[in-house]
């Protein structure tokens, strides 16, 4: 089993095509495999609402979900809830005034160091 290394300042490539979680498990795990939302909720044990919610983006992915879908298909939970937390941090931070989030010139002349914070 591969380690994955946790960067605090660890980033996403902005240049990638940002997609819902639920779209991705429905475009490239779903449809090309001919599953059906019920035959999935049967296999996993994740309700047929759940997972109707999921795929049109009205719900997130969560770490028991993500357990449950690793089951079935090859990506690991940590691909799902990684896959999630990527979506939920440019969706939130598409509500941030400008300037507020991080990466912005603006937050790095205003960020506190260690020995401000106390």
């Amino acid at each position: 089993m591969s380690k994955i290394h946790i960067d605090p300042l660890m980033d996403f490539d902005p240049s990638m095509r940002l997609q819902c979680p639920g779209k991705v498990l429905l475009t490239e795990h779903l449809r090309p495999r001919a599953i059906p939302l019920a035959r999935l909720a049967r296999r996993t044990g994740i309700s047929l609402t759940t997972l109707r919610q999921i795929t049109l983006g009205q719900r997130r992915i969560n770490a028991e979900h993500a357990l449950r879908l690793s089951c079935v298909f090859d990506p690991t939970p940590v691909y799902w809830l990684v896959m999630q937390a990527r979506y939920d941090l440019a969706m939130a931070s598409r509500a941030w005034p400008a300037g507020w989030v991080r990466g912005h010139p603006a937050v790095h002349a205003t960020r506190l160091e260690p020995s401000e914070a106390t």
